[in-house]
Parts: structure tokens; sequence; C-alpha cells
């Protein structure tokens, strides 16, 4: 081989022209694998076996690559096996004279071990069958099987009376018998250009050409190894932004390719696609990819799968698939389905086949496109992307303005070559001399048709060689088409300029997906993490990095794309994409992020704005027209002109042309090809960009483990249950890191820093796992969720044995299995959840907010006689080793706390337990009133509950409240024992277990502590402890509680000033998180260590004791001291001479502590010391009011020198402290300003 074979394969326009057929030498050999055509209730992986009352013809065969040229090539190694698949998906067919031999056209991809792709165009036709003894085999086949039709109908009676009156035929293949002597039997062929690029529309014009000429009256005007040897060696690739025209066997063909700033080719025709499903559909389907998600195409035609799977590919721009890509799954291959791992695959369906009977082996995470029927399946909790309904809008005025349907169009399959062969005969006979004129090799000679046809026109002497042509039998069609006014502008017919319409229309709708993400990630780059001095050390140290913020990326975008966004960018696509920009710091832009950088660059200059302002309001493409015209300019001017065919240095005699036959083609001719092409140096950059790639794919380690899985690996891991497990080992990694921060780890505790958002997204994607875990492996499936289909099983079964131990009731009731049993009935009691994987989803975020999910795992899968008999052996639970790795690696979820239950399922009713404690070594522990209690949280609230008196527990149904917050405990002082001594209360949800606990230890009642008959109480999350917990000690930090009354030890003045400086911290926290992460702001005013606690410890340093004034004094007697004083000097006259300002602030002070005052509620001095700090807090008058508090009298009286409220200093630097809460806005939980009227 050549040195061109080799080394500039890669700037050649076609890499291969391969056969594939029947070998005569070999015979028929039944091809099983390729005549199933769909997953049987048998399972993927059933007993092969023939099909005997199928008739012969309609069976499949082996088919094999019966030549192919050139024989290798160094940068794209030819696989046999793997063409040979998919150029006979199906393997052999076979026809007679009676049946339709229509020519097919499909195309197919590989993908290389370094993710590159090779392209291949396959054109399909029927030939004859002339070895006797093919025929001979089939003849005999066929009596076989007419004579077990036979046998078959005469061991069934009613069969037998049927058969004999349909006759002979009638053996359930009428008109698909086969006689040898009557019928003339004929069998599928394969042409295919393989080629690094996807041209579609050029390999399908050259190889329906090329069949023409086979199937033509008269040889072609070369032979056909000239027009093969020239698209293999003497074609270049275009170049980028130019045009190529080249020649095949009787007309030209054109093909463009886009400029480095363009988006990058993409031949596969758009519009089909949309025709085919609908806007509305394709961009559900488009959703789905994007969140990697499983998508299976189902169709009768190939080339309808590649065209979808292509087409949505495409609009992914400027993301790239990262998962199993198979357009045309080959039906030996079915198996794969089973992959537990993200992918879009494509598979044939048989004629008339109903979905219903359809068997796939998960259906749980799985997007289906019935293509054919315009139909989709989505799967559950599906967020829709962002400003869909506008997107759609965009998209269906694209299409209108080309005369499309938005909702499209439901077309029988177009053939890719249909044609009568009179109609041929008529073509052939037109062949255009100008077209095969000897240009010496040239390959820029010419020019426009139109000033050709002004030249020549009306010439005497062309007129005399036309005139000779037609009597020879020659046309010379292309100048009568264009005097006729056939050819459209510039010399272009009428199917080049229909070429050239679906090229604009395609670049029309990718540049409104590519619109679409460049207004979402705008400003992207501004929250990648760039930390790593050189590419080496970041390579090295990738999985230990965060190269992007996401939670601050999320919090700046518009509330609308949150589900979508949150989703999303936890893919293995966004990973690679932030990969890509943090390398090409080092090293070269990678192709598709240099062209959407410099759209966003380009964006930027027309429209500046500040990152903080994004809003959802929907901007529409601006590069439509631009686009269009880049296209039309290369399409209607050819930059360069490929070298023509032209006769080859062969032995005269072989390949012989006969009508009808494929000729046997001379190797030795098209082995090699030339070694001086102008443009062979052009392979240099090419070849370094592969080898840069493999590089980088080299280095990345786990968190980039699933970009490896390309085609070749994941065909060899995508059963493995150790592949299985290492996702899901990745899974529940990146959940406890993200839960707890990498800090939190290390140190040994575990503050949250993930958003809620973020934390729904991840379990979102365990539960897939687990659905796909489940699964794998089944031997018949039981509805789409095979979890739950499980546990059903499970709960059947142990509700049996339950019927034989009923004399150990209570030893059962206290076993692992009856909290199993509980969750499953709670789950198959909710009425808001309708499906099957519905429910499964909602008891694996039971079981993990219950931290309960391994154990109960653990249970289902010890019944190891059940787990035989729903999966096979091969199946992922049935591996001892990894299973057990498996619930050993989620039982450290235990770790952290999750509400992933309570947050999602907010509308169910919930049985709540509340029980009051009192302080029992007093006196007073039960009360005579009526007491009332109201729980809230961050849902809701219960409303008042009364509660029977003497009585210290009630249960209660409410809407679920989310966490829990606060709590309102009161009585209303009736009776002879009024006063009543709480220590806590206690509030368990009966659902998920959580158990919250209200601290109070304080007095309710008239006369004693503060006089308060109605406490507000903060709560804090208990978690259990117990001995089989197996791992729940370690937990993220409780939440706030209420302040104890009893403070022992007195705080200095700086642990008061410190303590004062966290507690607005911690509120000025609280509004630069995520939305959905903030919590209760309650806790953070009045929960220990809270704004209100703190400046409580600042109003009682210094206070004089109480045995000055021989009774207890609060905070709220100064406060009404002081209000009693500004009420006595206004009416004195003494404010008149203030300031202004001070003036207002004493009239608001005033009016806050006696709308307090008035207000029915009998919340104690302290409620109402914590009510005015709240309401001050959110009406940003705190820092006014202090300055009248120091400069009352009464503060002289009643605090020591030292105190430091009389400390000017220490004042001012109390109120600048404050102001700086002025900058959010401070909302108060119902429960603290309820009947408070200003």
């Amino acid at each position: 081989m050549s040195n061109f074979g080799s080394g500039s394969a890669p700037c050649r326009f076609a890499h291969y022209f391969v056969i594939c057929g029947i070998d005569n030498e070999t015979g028929l050999e039944p091809d099983a694998l390729a005549g199933k055509t769909e997953p049987s209730r048998d399972g993927c992986r059933g007993k092969l076996r023939e099909n005997f009352d199928q008739s012969p013809l309609k069976r499949t065969f082996k088919s094999k690559v019966l030549a192919h040229y050139p024989k290798n090539i160094e940068c794209n190694a030819f696989d046999q096996d793997a063409v040979n698949m998919l150029c006979m998906p199906k393997g052999l067919s076979f026809r007679t004279q009676r049946d339709s031999h229509t020519p097919q056209f499909h195309s197919f991809l590989i993908t290389r071990e370094d993710g590159s792709r090779t392209y291949g165009f396959v054109h399909t036709f029927y030939e004859e069958v002339t070895s006797p003894q093919i025929c001979s085999a089939m003849q005999t086949l066929h009596q076989m099987h007419q004579a077990e039709h036979n046998e078959s109908a005469h061991n069934c009676p009613s069969s037998s009376s049927s058969s004999s009156s349909r006759g002979r035929t009638s053996c359930g293949c009428s008109g698909e018998g086969y006689d040898s002597v009557r019928d003339t039997l004929y069998v599928s062929k394969a042409m295919c250009l393989i080629t690094p690029m996807p041209f579609m529309h050029a390999c399908k014009g050259f190889l329906s050409q090329v069949h023409r000429a086979v199937i033509s009256h008269q040889p072609p005007p070369l032979p056909l190894e000239s027009y093969i040897y020239n698209i293999l060696y003497e074609v270049p690739l275009p170049l980028p932004g130019r045009s190529l025209k080249f020649h095949g066997v009787y007309e030209p063909i054109l093909s463009q390719r886009p400029g480095v700033g363009e988006l990058p080719l993409a031949d596969f025709p758009l519009s089909e696609a949309f025709q085919l499903l609908g806007v509305e559909n394709l961009v559900q389907i488009f959703t789905c990819v994007l969140l990697e998600m499983q998508i299976l195409l189902y169709s009768q035609d190939y080339q309808r799968l590649m065209v979808v799977a292509e087409g949505i590919t495409t609009l992914l721009f400027p993301f790239q698939w990262q998962h199993v890509y198979v357009p045309i799954l080959p039906a030996s291959l079915l198996h794969f389905l089973d992959a537990p791992v993200p992918y879009l695959m494509g598979l044939q369906s048989k004629e008339g086949t109903d979905r219903s009977k359809l068997e796939l082996p998960q259906e749980a995470n799985l997007c289906f496109v019935d293509i054919d029927n315009q139909c989709i399946e989505l799967p559950e909790e599906f967020p829709q992307f962002p400003n869909k309904t506008e997107f759609i809008q965009e998209l269906s005025e694209v299409l209108l303005s080309f005369g499309l349907s938005p909702e499209g169009g439901n077309t029988s399959p177009e053939p890719a070559v249909s044609m009568q062969t009179s109609t041929l005969e008529k073509e052939l006979k037109s062949t255009s001399l100008s077209e095969l004129v000897d240009d010496r090799r040239n390959g820029n000679l010419g020019g426009e048709a139109l000033d050709v046809l002004e030249l020549l026109q009306g010439n005497p002497t062309l007129e005399r060689l036309q005139a000779l042509a037609k009597r020879t039998g020659v046309k010379v069609a292309r100048l009568e088409a264009l005097a006729a006014g056939k050819e459209g502008v510039g010399g272009r017919s009428p199917a080049e300029e229909e070429e050239l319409r679906n090229a604009k229309l395609n670049v029309q709708l990718r540049e409104v997906f590519a619109a679409r993400f460049a207004t979402m990630f705008a400003d992207y780059e501004s929250f990648v993490i760039q930390n790593s001095p050189d590419l080496e050390s970041w390579l090295t140290n990738r999985e230990q990095m965060h190269n992007f913020d996401k939670a601050s990326f999320l919090s700046d975008q518009p509330e609308p794309y949150l589900p979508f966004l949150s989703h999303f960018i936890e893919t293995q696509m966004f990973a690679t994409f932030i990969d890509n920009k943090i390398m090409s710091q080092w090293e070269e832009k990678e192709p598709l992020l240099r062209v959407f950088d410099g759209r966003i660059e380009k964006a930027r200059l027309y429209n500046v704005r500040a990152p903080s302002l994004r809003s959802s309001v929907y901007q529409k493409c601006t590069f439509l027209k631009e686009s269009a015209q880049a296209i039309e300019q290369r399409l209607r001017k050819i930059d360069h002109t490929a070298i023509h065919p032209h006769l080859l240095d062969m032995k005269i005699g072989q390949g012989k042309y006969q009508q009808g036959f494929f000729p046997k083609l001379q190797a030795d001719v098209l082995a090699s090809g030339p070694t001086n092409n102008k443009w062979s140096n052009r392979t240099c950059s090419t070849q370094r960009r592969v080898d840069r790639h493999r590089q980088q794919n080299d280095h990345l380690v786990l968190d980039n483990d699933l970009k490896e899985v390309r085609l070749q690996h994941l065909f060899l891991f995508s059963f493995s249950p150790s592949f299985s497990f290492l996702l899901f080992l990745f899974c529940t990694k990146r959940m406890l890191v993200e839960k707890m921060g990498r800090e939190a780890v290390e140190l040994g505790h575990g503050e949250a820093n993930i958003t809620g958002l973020e934390e729904n997204t991840l379990i979102a994607s365990l539960c897939d796992l687990l659905e796909r875990i489940w699964s794998h492996g089944l031997q018949v499936k039981q509805g789409k969720s095979a979890l739950w289909s499980h546990l059903l099983h499970y709960q059947v079964r142990e509700e049996k044995n339950e019927q034989l131990i009923t004399l150990l009731f209570l030893i059962f009731c206290l076993s692992s299995s009856s909290f199993l049993f509980r969750l499953l009935r709670h789950i198959q009691n909710m009425r808001e959840i309708k499906t099957d994987v519905g429910r499964a989803r909602a008891w694996i975020r039971l079981s993990l907010e219950k931290k309960l999910l391994s154990q109960h795992l653990k249970q289902l899968l010890s019944n190891q006689a059940l787990t035989k008999k729903l999966y096979k052996r091969y199946a992922f639970l049935r591996c001892e080793e990894e299973k057990e790795q498996f619930l050993f690696y989620l039982l450290s979820l235990n770790a952290v706390d999750y509400f992933c239950f309570t947050s999602v399922f907010t509308t169910i009713m919930i049985p709540y337990r509340a029980v009051i404690i009192p302080i029992k070594k007093l006196s007073n522990a039960m009360t005579t009133s009526n007491p009332w209690l109201c729980v809230s949280g961050e849902l809701g609230d219960s409303g008042i509950l009364q509660i029977t008196k003497n009585v210290l527990e009630m249960t209660f149904d409410c809407q679920n409240l989310g966490k829990l917050t606060t709590v309102q405990l009161g009585h209303d002082n009736s009776g002879l024992l009024a006063k009543w001594l709480v220590d806590c209360v206690m509030v368990r949800n009966e659902i998920t277990g959580h158990t919250y606990k209200f601290p109070c230890g304080r007095w309710l009642g008239k006369g004693v502590d503060d006089g308060s008959l109605e406490r507000v109480l903060i709560g804090e999350f208990v978690v259990p402890c117990s001995n089989d917990d197996g791992g729940r000690g370690s937990k993220t930090p409780p939440l706030q509680r209420s302040p104890s009354q009893i403070r022992r030890i007195k705080p200095t003045t700086v642990q008061i000033q410190e303590s004062i400086g966290e507690a607005v911290n911690n509120i000025i926290k609280h509004f630069h998180k995520p939305e959905k992460e903030r919590g209760s702001l309650t806790v953070l005013l009045c929960g220990e260590g809270g704004l209100v606690w703190a400046l409580e410890q600042f109003f009682h340093h210094g206070f004089r004791s109480a045995r000055i004034f021989q009774k207890n004094v609060f905070v709220w007697d100064l406060y009404e001291k002081a209000v009693a004083f500004v009420e006595n000097a206004d009416q004195i006259g003494d404010l008149q001479e203030t300031r202004e300002p001070l003036g207002l602030n004493c009239e608001s002070f005033c009016r806050y502590v006696n709308a307090i005052n008035n207000m029915p509620r009998n919340i104690g001095k302290d409620g109402k010391f914590q009510l005015l700090v709240c309401l001050g807090a959110r009406d940003r008058l705190l820092p006014q009011w202090l300055p009248l508090l120091v400069e009352c009298p009464v503060i002289t009286r009643m605090y020591e020198e030292n105190a430091l409220l009389r400390d000017n200093l220490t004042v001012s630097s109390l109120i600048a402290v404050l102001e700086t809460l002025h900058d959010f806005p401070i909302t108060l939980e119902s429960s603290l300003t309820k009947s408070v009227e200003l």
C-alpha cells in the first residue's frame, strides 16, 4: 500500500468502498440473531432457535463483506464484522420476481475508542442469484418448510380444514413460495462508502449513480473502477468554509463544509426529523437527551432511525453526547438494551408489530420514540425545557417559512432510489458529453453554465455536433435543459435547488437551538473554577476538584429555568464541556467550544448586561439570515472542482459489464492511490488533534470515567456487574460529597452546602440508577418498574409467611421486615402517586429519609429464592460480592440527613403525633386549663389544635408541613391549677419518623415567670441513635432551638459582642444562599444564638439585680418605662425642641410598643420583647430606636454605670452592625406576628 493510502487518509473524502452480500462459496448460513429484530418475552439472552414456521424467503441469512478497498488505513482501521453488521443489520434477504426490488438507502456510524466517529452510507439493492447451489438450497428449505407446515396442519383438525380450502400455497406464506424452475431468485447486496465526515447527500448521490450504471442496458462511460478510484483517492475533503464539486457516473455532485466560525457540519435533513415527529415531540426528546436519559428510537426504516438520531445529537451544540450511541442497533446486539447506563439507540420494528408486545428490559427512565406513529413515551419526573412554549413557536415559524407544517406529517419511508425502467433508460440515453470529456486531469476547468450557454447558443458548429450526436443515439441533455429553462439559477437543477433549500433550513433550525444555549449559558465562564497552574497538575487532581460553581450559577438563573438547569449541570456532557473550557487555557480550543464562545462574545457586543440582571424573557435568534447566506454563497459558487474520473491501468477482460450484476472489481487497481497529491500534507494538524485527544482521555479518572464509555468499551461493560457497581459508587460518592462538603468530611462534621435543587437532582439520579440495577437480567419483565415489582413479590411472599407465625406476632412486628411493610403500605395508600415508577421512587426517597434504604434493600434481597426466580444468573443482584459492596456503600448515605421525601411530596396528608412533656419533679405538672397547640413548618401550619384536659399526647392529620420550625403552645388560664411548667414539646412525623424537639423550660400562667399564657417554641431535629442504626450517629448539625431562661454563667462583654455579630452574619448568609436552601428565618431570629437571644444578652448586661426592686424585672419593663417617659415629655412639650428624626423615632417606638401591649395574645414580657425585635428588624427600625433608649433617663436607674447600653461607643458599633440588615427583606412567620395591628 502506498504512502497515500495511509498518511493522507484523513484528508480524503472517502476512506473505504465496501461490497456486502452472499458468499457463494459458503452458501446459506441461517442468522438466528439477525432474524430476531425485537426483544422477546424469553429475555434478551434467551436460547436462539430457528423459526421453522416461517417461509425461507422471510428468514434471514448471514451476509459477508465480499470486498473492500483499500485493505486498510492506518488512521481508520477497517472493522469487517462491524461494517458487515451495520451494512446489513437484518442479514441477507431473498426475493422472487413477484416481490418489490426497490433499492433502499441508510446510514450508520461507528464510534472509535478515542470518541471520533466514522460514517457509513449504504445503498442496498437486489441481484439475481446465479449459483445453482444457492437456488437448490433454497428449494430444499422451502420443501422442508412445506412438509412441516402440512404435518402441523394434519395434527390440528381445525387447521387442516381451513388449510384445504386455501390450496397448496396456503402455508402461511401465500405468494412466498419458491420453485427453482418457475421462479427467479434475488438476494440483497449492499454498496457502502465509509467517510470521515457525514456528507450524506453526496454519498447518497454517488452510490445511486453507481447502481444506475449497474442496472443500465448500456455500460457506463468508464469502468466502475474509475469512479470508485476517483472518490477514494482523488476527491479531497472540502476545506472549512469551502465547497467542492466532483463527478459521479453521470452527474456532478456538490458538497460543502462550514467555516471555522459556523456551526459544524450536519448533512442529515432536520426537516425530515421534524416532519416525522412534530416540533413539540422533538423538543421533548431533545430535553431527554440533554438530561442523559435512555432514549430508544423505533421505526421500520433504518434511515429514519439515523436521521432522527443524528438530527437530535446535532442540535446539542455546543455539547456532545457522551454515552452509548447506536442509531442502528443490529439484531445480534439486542442484549445491549440491558445496559444500565444512558444510551441513544435505534431499533428496527417489524411491520405490523404492536408496541404493547415489545418487551424492554427497563422503562423507568426510558424515552420511547415510535417514529412511524409519531408517538413518544416520556419518563416520569421530567423537567421541561426553559421557555418551551416560546421556543416551539420560534421553531414553528422557521418551518412555516419553508412551507412545512410544525405538527409534522407521517409519510411512508421514501426509498433512496425509486425509478421505473423506462424512465431510467431515458435518463441514461441523455448522458452529458461535456461532463465526460477528458480535461487532462485538470480539476479546475469550466465556468458558469449560463456563460457557456450564451457563448455557444446559435453556434453552427455546435448545432451540427448536436445533430450528429442525436443520430448516433447520444443526447446532449444539459445544454438542452439550459435552453428549455429546466435548470435553476446559475445552471443548477431543481434537485440541486432543493438541496440548497434543505441546507438553509437545516442551519436555521440549528441556529435557533444554539441561540437558546447561548442565552442560558451566556455567563458560564464566570462560574468556571480554574485553580491549577498547568495542564498536568489539573489532569492529576481532576477527581478532587470542583470545576464549576454550581450553587452560584443556579442562584444567578431565573426561577423558571432552575428545574431543568439543576439536572442538566449534573450531566456528563456538561462536565465534559467545562473540562474542555479549562483545558483551553493550555492548548487549542475544542472546535465546538471555540464557535460557542465566539457566539457569546458577539452577542455581548450587541447586548451588554451584567450577570445579575438575568431574566426569563425569551430572546429570538438573530443569526438566521447570516448563516443561510453563508451556505447559499458556497453552494452557488463552487470553490474547487475535483479531478474527473479517468481510465486506469487495468487488465483487459476483467470486470466485464453484465446488466443487473455488480462486477468483480480489480483489487490491484483500487488497493492504493497516487503519492503526489498536493493536499496530502493536510493530515498533520488533524493527527495532532487526535493524539492530544487520546492523551487527554488517558488522564481522566473516575469523575470522567463515564466520558470514556464509548461504543466498543461500553459494549463490554454495559452488563458487567462491576461496571454497574462503579456507576453506583460514583453516584453515592457524589451525594455524600455534595451534601457534606469536602472540608466537612475531612473535619468530621457536615455543614450542608448543597442547594435543594442539587440534592433533589442527585437523589433522582440515585432512583434512576437503582431502577436500572433492578432491571438488569430480569427473567420476565412485569410493569415499568422492576424495583416496585420486586417489592410487591416480596410483600406477597412475606404476608403468606405472616399468616403462619401469628403466635409470634409481637416478634414479627419488631422485625425489620415489618418496617419494610409499613413503608410499602404508606406508599400504596398515597393517592397522589399514580404509577409504579412513581411509587418505587417514593419508596426510595422515604427509605432514604428514614435512613433505612440499605437495611430495607438488604432485607428485600435476603429472600434468595425470590431473587433466583426473578433474575437470571448474570444479573447484578445475583452477584454476591458486588451486591454486598453495593449495600455497604448505600449504608454510607446514613451519614447525612435527607428530606427528599418531605420536600417532594408536599400535598400529601401526614399523621403527626405531639407529646407535651412537663417538668415532673415540680408541682403543677398538669393544668386544669384548656391547652392548645399549633405546629408550623416550612410549608404551612396545622392551625390551632385543642388538647384534651390532663392529656399530654395527641395525634392529628395534616397536609405535609415540611421541616417543622415552630410550635405555639398556650392555654386559657382557667381553673384552679392554671399554672403550667413545660419542659418541651415533641412532635413526630408518623410516615418519615422524623422527630422534632421544641424546648421550653418556662412557666405558662398569670403571676408566674413573665406572665405568659402562650409561647413560641423553636424546634430542633432529633436524630435517633440505636444499636442497629448502622451509621446514624453521624449527623449534620441540629437546627437552633428556643433559648432557655436559665443563664447561670454571665457572658462577658466580648462574648456578647461576638454573639451579636455572629447572629447578624448568620442572617446575611441566609439571604446569600439560594432561595430553596434557606430554610426558616425564624430560627435565626428567635432560636438559640439568634438575634433576639443576642440582643437580650446585650440588654441584660449591667441590669440591676431583682433584689433592689424586690421583684423580677424584664427588659420589656425598660421599654414600657421609656414609652411612658416619651409620652409624658411629649405632653409637657419637651420633644418639640428635639431633632426631627429623633421625634419620628419616638413616635414609631411608642406605636410599636403600644400595639404589642394592646394585642389580645398573652405572650408574656419576654415574648413581647422577642416580637418587638423581630418587627424592628423587619421594618428596619432597630438602629433608630437604640439612640432613643440611650438618651432616656430611665436607664440610669435600671442599669449600672458599666452596662453596655450606657457605653456610647458600644451602642454606636451595635447600630452599625444592625444597619447591615437593611439590605435584606426580612419576612416573619404568621406565628410571630399574629394579632399585631400596626
